[in-house]
């Protein structure tokens, strides 16, 4: 069974739109087409970016952890991708959950390693929308 890695973007997103590809992810998931897992930096990062953006939309987002496995930070790892201090612990985070991927749309900095599996440690970055066709079509 896949194990999606939830990066902070992704658990705002399916707070904020109840109808957008990042819940349905969630909806799936409650159907046991997957696990979902995230860590508690990406919860506080979402946390705090609906507090200020749509404070409104913290309800649910409580509401979507509660069938979320929630992981702590991997601190005694490296990451060797040269990614940003701030990104570095999300994605090692996603490695410490064996996680089969991370979705995010943090494009900026995890863009150059989206798809690339055997760069990744076997872990699949993408996003929503790149995973939720991929699994449509039956692809891992």
């Amino acid at each position: 069974m896949n194990r999606l890695f939830l990066d902070a973007n992704v658990l705002f997103t399916a707070a904020h739109n109840p109808t957008g590809k990042a819940s349905l992810v969630f909806d799936l998931a409650a159907l046991g087409h997957w696990a979902i897992v995230t860590s508690g930096q990406a919860v506080e990062e979402a946390r705090h970016n609906l507090r200020l953006k749509y404070p409104a939309c913290l309800p649910r987002l409580e509401m979507l952890l509660k069938s979320v496995l929630v992981v702590s930070a991997a601190n005694n790892q490296s990451c060797t991708l040269g990614l940003p201090a701030k990104d570095a612990p999300i994605f090692l985070a996603a490695l410490h959950s064996r996680a089969t991927h991370l979705l995010t749309g943090d494009l900026r900095h995890f863009g150059r390693f989206m798809n690339t599996s055997s760069q990744t440690e076997g872990i699949t970055i993408c996003t929503v929308s790149t995973f939720l066709e991929q699994a449509q079509c039956g692809e891992p």
